[in-house]
C-alpha cells in the first residue's frame, strides 16, 4: 500500500472514531436514543412498508450483523420496532417500525443532521463531498457481496 493510501485509509478511521462518539452522545443526551438505535430506525423507515427482515436489516444497517438482533430486541422493548412473522417464510421474521420509532426518528433527525453538517460536512466543499461520496460508493459496491456474509 502506497504511504498516501495507507494515510488516507488511517485518515478515514480517524474520522469515523472521533465522530461516531460524539454523535452517539448527542443522540442519547438530547434524545435518549444511540446512535446505534437511530441507525436501524432510519433503515426502517426507509424501507418499502418500514420493514425489513432481519438478514435485510443486517445487510443495510451500519451496525454489525450480529449485533442487529440485540438492538432490534432493545427498540422492541422501547415499544420503538415490533418483530413481526414472514409469511413468505416462516424461519424469518420482520422487524417493523412502530409509529412511535417513526415519531422518535423523526424527533431526533435534526439533531443527527446538524451534528453531521458541523462535524464532517461543513468541512468539506461541495466537489470534495462529491468526489468522497462517490469513492466510498465504489468501495461498497466492489464489496457489496462481502459485506452481506456474517
Amino acid at each position: 500500500m502506497s504511504e498516501d493510501l495507507a494515510a488516507t485509509w488511517g485518515a478515514l478511521l480517524k474520522v469515523h472514531a472521533a465522530l461516531v462518539p460524539r454523535f452517539d452522545r448527542e443522540l442519547q443526551e438530547t434524545h435518549g436514543l444511540p446512535l446505534t438505535w437511530y441507525d436501524v430506525l432510519l433503515e426502517l423507515n426507509a424501507a418499502p412498508d418500514r420493514r425489513l427482515t432481519m438478514g435485510q436489516l443486517g445487510s443495510v444497517a451500519a451496525v454489525s450483523r450480529t449485533r442487529v438482533s440485540r438492538v432490534v430486541d432493545e427498540l422492541v422493548k422501547a415499544g420503538l420496532v415490533v418483530r413481526a412473522p414472514n409469511p413468505d417464510d416462516g424461519r424469518s421474521a420482520f422487524a417493523a417500525l412502530t409509529p412511535a420509532g417513526r415519531a422518535a426518528l423523526r424527533k431526533a433527525a435534526p439533531t443527527y443532521v446538524a451534528a453531521v453538517h458541523r462535524e464532517f460536512a461543513d468541512h468539506l466543499t461541495a466537489h470534495e463531498a462529491e468526489v468522497l461520496a462517490a469513492a466510498l460508493r465504489k468501495v461498497l459496491a466492489a464489496n457489496a457481496n462481502k459485506l452481506q456474509r456474517p
